[in-house]
């Protein structure tokens, strides 16, 4: 049976965003003709967490409502390098807890971090949203794996916009940054469009 997580950010014991992500895994029951019992404020009431600081507080569930939990300090990670990836039959609908599809493209990888193209359009990193600057606004692919919490969060607060972002016009941007449930939108973590090691030369050098 697939599993499926959560991972929420918790911040001095307050948690962050717990109602959209109690949605998407209602969502997640229903989509498979399933109802969901298990709620994640009473789980994370349980753990008696009181500790101050950053948290990730990560739930592994099935469609019969099995679930464990972790919580444990998180760091921001940063890159020195990201690298185009083309996976035109990737499908992450949904937040499975198997992710043996993404450690393996980024295995093959010569950077950091990988950003995956699927039909030409750029989608997401392995663990993230997107955001990209132009003209000092930000924009998110409208075309993306996940649509994560944050990236809804975000579009809903109209801090940021969609726009299609491909192979073709990822260099008209000159920055761009990570988002996800515990790492939001935030200038001080932004990377030069020039972070990645293999941007298309020309217009015809598109082949990856």
């Amino acid at each position: 049976m697939s599993r499926f997580i959560e991972s929420i950010k918790v911040e001095d014991q307050k948690l962050f965003l717990a109602e959209m992500h109690q949605k998407r895994m209602n969502d997640t029951f229903s989509y498979f003709g399933k109802a969901c019992t298990i709620d994640i404020r009473s789980l994370y009431l349980s753990l008696e967490h009181d500790e101050d600081g950053l948290f990730k507080f990560r739930i592994e569930y099935d469609l019969d409502n099995n679930c464990k939990t972790q919580i444990f300090p998180y760091a921001f990670m940063e890159f020195e390098s990201f690298e185009l990836v083309v996976n035109n039959d990737l499908d992450y609908q949904f937040k499975y807890a198997d992710r043996t599809v993404f450690q393996n493209l980024k295995s093959k990888s010569l950077a950091d971090e990988i950003i995956i193209i699927r039909e030409n359009q750029v989608t997401d990193t392995s663990f993230s949203n997107l955001l990209f600057l132009k003209d000092k606004k930000w924009y998110t692919p409208k075309n993306y794996l996940l649509n994560g919490v944050m990236r809804q969060h975000l579009l809903a607060k109209k801090k940021i916009k969609e726009a299609d972002i491909s192979l073709d016009n990822i260099k008209e941007f000159s920055h761009f940054q990570l988002i996800n449930a515990l790492n939001d939108f935030d200038d001080m973590f932004i990377y030069p469009i020039e972070k990645i090691i293999n941007l298309p030369k020309e217009e015809t050098d598109l082949e990856f």
